[in-house]
């Protein structure tokens, strides 16, 4: 199927039993039995439930997987990948990511023996040369947040396959509409769900997709154990975002194209981070391994003060100032003290992401409407 028609049909089948064309809300904690032991797959809701199912089959169809996990938050779904290690182990991650991710690694994961290795994975050699014989995972973003930095994941691919070693791909900000990482080499990838795939700022929610049955079995035993599921409500919100992604993805990468080229030609305005530039150093990369370049934009002014960017921050209308990305509606963020505040201010500047730093999550709304707001607070 073209990806049109996947988005639509992806991890739907009639309910058998009325033929309703939507999965039903299976709202049940637990499952009658004909005898101990014996029951028609479902035994308790923790560990199986139809709804959640049937998003499972969803996200791996999207991604060009043959299994999915879906987890209560991104977060979850990231803690359940770092569960497959043990003390001793070596992570090696990307220097600029989520804040969330970063703090899940240090403050909670490197307490129990796991080594973290920070690098530019934007350059493929520096991954090589961090390589160990403890590596055994390499966890990307691209692009990444805030910065829109772009790794070439079939490069790192090879290099993670040379070492043994488990690569994850953080696919939040491009979404399976834009790129498919297991197409290049990607052993897991990751989502946060809450974002594009569930579109709409309304559920949180997580998900693992991979093609090792292996890897599924460890990662479901993880799932199961650990409890962090998401309810069959979530599970139906996102199932239905997931049927409009392909044609909100056109409409937020039409928009953040037309927003960031006009951000860029702004005279108040000192950088655009968005990779559909032609100067942007991981612009060529993009070009091979994503379709389009997206709706995310990060962006610094000339008056390079924090006084000054809490100004434009606060003057929006439309673009509403929040946490999150990837819904209908745009919203203007402040990494450093929301979204990146878990990371140490040093840390952060020496990734490249100042205390000015703005970052945008595109709509799609009018792309007119959101460029009049922009020139307005900016002023």
């Amino acid at each position: 199927m073209k990806l049109d028609t996947k988005m639509i049909h992806a991890g739907s089948h009639p309910d058998p039993s009325t033929g309703a064309i939507m999965t039903p809300i299976y709202q049940t904690s637990t499952y009658v039995q004909e005898a101990p032991g014996v029951n028609k797959g479902f035994e308790y809701a923790r560990s199986q439930n139809p709804t959640r199912f049937a998003l499972e089959e969803a996200v791996a169809v999207i991604e060009n997987g043959k299994f999915g996990l879906v987890f209560g938050s991104g977060v979850a779904a990231t803690d359940a990948v770092i569960k497959l290690l043990a003390p001793g182990d070596e992570v090696i991650a990307a220097s600029d990511m989520y804040g969330g991710t970063y703090r899940l690694f240090m403050k909670v994961f490197e307490k129990f023996g796991l080594k973290f290795i920070y690098v530019d994975t934007t350059n493929p050699e520096n991954v090589k040369a961090a390589i160990t014989a403890n590596t055994k995972l390499i966890w990307l973003e691209t692009p990444t947040n805030p910065l829109m930095n772009i790794t070439d994941i079939k490069a790192v691919s090879v290099i993670a396959k040379e070492a043994g070693a488990l690569l994850c791909v953080d696919n939040t900000f491009a979404s399976p509409y834009l790129q498919n990482p297991l197409d290049l080499g990607a052993d897991i990838v990751m989502h946060s769900a809450t974002k594009y795939l569930g579109g709409h700022s309304d559920v949180i929610q997580g998900c693992l997709v991979m093609n090792d049955k292996d890897l599924r079995e460890k990662l479901y035993f993880i799932q199961k154990s650990s409890g962090a599921v998401p309810g069959p409500m979530d599970c139906f919100l996102v199932l239905r975002g997931i049927k409009t992604l392909a044609v909100r993805m056109r409409a937020h990468c039409a928009n953040g194209a037309k927003i960031a080229h006009w951000l860029k030609a702004n005279p108040k305005v000192a950088k655009v981070y968005w990779p559909g530039f032609t100067d942007h150093p991981g612009h060529e990369i993009a070009k091979t391994q994503m379709r389009d370049f997206g709706g995310m934009i990060s962006f610094e002014l000339k008056d390079d003060s924090i006084e000054e960017a809490r100004r434009v921050l606060s003057s929006t209308h439309l673009f509403a100032l929040a946490e999150s990305l990837g819904g209908v509606e745009s919203l203007i963020n402040h990494p450093a003290s929301m979204t990146h505040a878990s990371i140490p201010r040093e840390k952060r500047i020496k990734d490249g992401l100042h205390d000015s730093l703005i970052r945008l999550s595109v709509g799609i709304e009018d792309a007119d409407d959101l460029i009049e707001d922009l020139a307005k607070a900016i002023g």
